[in-house]
């Protein structure tokens, strides 16, 4: 009997340590901002429509249910007609603080490499007028076990956002202009 007792804790003292040591991803947060000329209201006109991301260079087209309400639905075709896709649904609007939230539904991990995102839309008033247009976001890397492909990592789901969140605020700078100041 002691003998087995001693068995299972030598298991255990040899399995504790390998089961605290494996741990999967880690939720990664992103944030990017962008300064414009324009005052934030006629950036908000633009940007504040959950339906609507044709300001977006890499979104062709949105469609979409429920307009700006809670638990509204978009669905984005990127590049061209027949593109990959995301669906997102809104959780969170307010047009008065002129900020929304959403989270994805389904994106493939060939597009962007993330699971469990969601993603935060602001705009607010910059000192010296302006604008600051803040985009930020949690998600997950696209692979959910240990020894990730590197397609899927959580470098991978950093830089993949990242290049959304540029693209979309460089076009608004495009757009709107830089603040002289």
């Amino acid at each position: 009997m002691k003998r087995r007792i001693f068995n299972l804790l030598a298991v255990g003292a040899v399995l504790i340590p390998s089961i605290a040591l494996a741990h999967g991803p880690t939720r990664q947060k992103l944030t990017l901002t962008a300064d414009v000329a324009a005052e934030p209201a006629e950036v908000w006109e633009v940007i504040g429509n959950f339906q609507d991301m044709s300001w977006h260079p890499a979104v062709y087209s949105t469609t979409g249910e429920g307009g700006n309400e809670i638990d509204a639905t978009r669905l984005l075709t990127l590049g061209e007609e027949g593109g990959p896709t995301i669906d997102e649904v809104l959780y969170k609007y307010d047009a008065e603080k002129m900020t929304y939230s959403y989270r994805i539904n389904e994106v493939a991990v060939e597009v962007l490499p993330v699971t469990n995102y969601s993603s935060h839309l602001t705009v607010k008033p910059r000192d010296g007028g302006g604008s600051t247009v803040e985009w930020r976001g949690a998600f997950y890397r696209g692979y959910p076990n240990n020894d990730p492909p590197p397609e899927l990592s959580d470098e991978a789901a950093i830089a993949g956002v990242t290049g959304v969140y540029k693209a979309g605020l460089d076009a608004l700078v495009e757009r709107f202009g830089a603040p002289s100041s």
